[in-house]
């Protein structure tokens, strides 16, 4: 079959399905949940999918909030990728342009994962319901996916397995600007490290005392003054989660920071990371303490599919940039006058766009490939890309300059723009879904894209010393 001309029928059966999925987003708002607590906001997707006819499996890769859920028969098998984890800390009220927290030190919604997750799934429901119409063959997978701010929760999906049979993944994120996502993030690994000393009276017997507190000191000093002599692009950054007590006048006996290093690849990491490792060594040694490090998490590096992304740009051409009207950027010009001007800017360099002063909202689309590419983060979808063939899209939801992980980005969640942001992803996503699933050469071509590139490059896993998810204590 030809890639499809005209992708009017999937975009109305991403449409027949508006209420559901733009109710199911706003509830996910309503209830914020972090790393592998996602409880209620697993058991609505799980409810939502049920009632869309899927066979869901609950519980999937031993995590309690992942879900995997399966609809059709037979032919290939493509993945949709949601993700509903929120943000602590980013309580705010929806649709208001001033920090208005709904309750003190509360979780929100900051990376848009309520809109994630629901239009991912109202694009696997307009597949398998385009499946189900024209009698064709082929599977359609959603995979609900938690922790991904900082857990790796894909990567444990895929190293339980779950992603093995599948031929193709397509995930989304809600951003300021819309194109085919620029495959390009740092691998990363998440790691605390645990000093030993010895407590004592700080005033009277200090020098009986070896403080795990100074051996955590003088390893940021380390670190701080590893920065010059490191790639340009990597990135280190850490955070003292147990100072080792309130007591000033007690020689701290243990103490604990956690640390994040990040590397242009998975290679580049590990060696940033044993330069690391070595530093805290080294602190040990000055302070007569004991060190030990624990990994908790890590994520690759993007891989990036070509012939993917070339077909999921022409679906977003055929459909043309998210529809927005002049109410939708009259509010979202509010939201943007919170902003610096540095971080809209900003915005429109990570984008590779030319600035364009008094633009609230994008009303174009991003080449692929294009941004640039020294400002990125960490994906757990780094994962998912390198066990099968990946694509993603970013989508624009919300205005432009708005900050990642911000109460701007939580309070413009429910608005009119995101819902009609989320709905466009879910048609290019479906599109891009079908054509795969009914182009057996379109497919053939991101396989064997992808194929070339493992064999080329070979995974290093940046969890390989990961017991698993740090799952809370029941």
């Amino acid at each position: 079959m030809k890639s499809l001309e005209n992708s009017d029928p999937i975009w109305g059966l991403v449409e027949e399905k508006r209420a559901v999925f733009t109710t199911l987003s706003d509830e996910i708002w309503e209830m914020p949940e972090l790393n592998y607590r996602e409880y209620r906001s697993s058991a609505s997707h799980a409810r939502v999918l049920e009632e869309q006819g899927f066979r869901v499996t609950r519980g999937a890769a031993g995590l309690p909030t992942a879900l995997v859920a399966e609809a059709g028969h037979g032919g290939p098998v493509i993945a949709f990728l949601g993700e509903f984890d929120a943000l602590p800390g980013l309580s705010q009220a929806a649709g208001v342009a001033e920090h208005h927290p709904l309750q003190a030190g509360g979780n929100g919604h900051g990376c848009g994962h309520n809109l994630l997750g629901s239009g991912a799934l109202q694009a696997a429901t307009a597949v398998k319901d385009y499946l189900e119409r024209h009698g064709l063959e082929g599977r359609v997978r959603y995979y609900g996916c938690p922790a991904e701010e900082s857990g790796s929760g894909k990567g444990f999906m895929v190293r339980s397995g779950a992603f093995d049979d599948v031929d193709a993944a397509i995930a989304w994120h809600p951003a300021a600007f819309t194109g085919v996502s620029n495959p390009v993030s740092l691998a990363c690994c998440e790691v605390n490290f645990h000093f030993v000393g010895r407590s004592s009276h700080a005033a009277s017997a200090p020098h009986l005392g070896r403080s795990a507190l100074d051996a955590v000191e003088l390893m940021n000093v380390g670190a701080n003054y590893m920065r010059e002599h490191m790639p340009s692009r990597a990135r280190i950054h850490y955070a003292i989660i147990n100072p080792g007590g309130m007591a000033p006048n007690v020689v701290q006996g243990e103490a604990t920071v956690q640390y994040v290093v990040r590397g242009v690849d998975c290679s580049e990491l590990h060696d940033l990371l044993q330069r690391v490792i070595r530093i805290s060594q080294g602190a040990a040694l000055m302070t007569e303490t004991s060190v030990s490090h624990v990994m908790l998490a890590g994520d690759p590096n993007l891989l990036g599919n070509v012939p993917l992304e070339q077909l999921m740009h022409r679906q977003l051409e055929w459909l043309g940039p998210v529809p927005f009207d002049a109410a939708d950027r009259e509010v979202a010009a509010r939201f943007q006058q919170t902003v610096s001007q540095d971080g809209i800017r900003a915005a429109f360099a990570r984008a590779g766009e030319k600035l364009r002063v008094g633009l609230p909202l994008c009303d174009s689309i991003v080449p692929p490939r294009s941004g640039d590419a020294e400002f990125v983060g960490s994906t757990d979808l780094g994962h998912v890309s390198w066990k099968v063939p990946t694509v993603e899209l970013r989508c624009a939801v919300y205005a432009i300059g708005t900050p990642g992980h911000s109460w701007q980005l939580v309070a413009q969640g429910k608005l009119p723009a995101a819902h009609k942001g989320m709905e466009h992803a879910a048609k290019v996503m479906a599109a891009s879904g079908v054509e795969l699933l009914t182009n057996p050469a379109a497919l053939a071509a991101a396989k064997a894209e992808h194929l070339r590139q493992i064999s080329e490059t070979p995974f290093i896993d940046p969890m390989a010393e990961v017991a698993g998810p740090d799952l809370p204590k029941t």
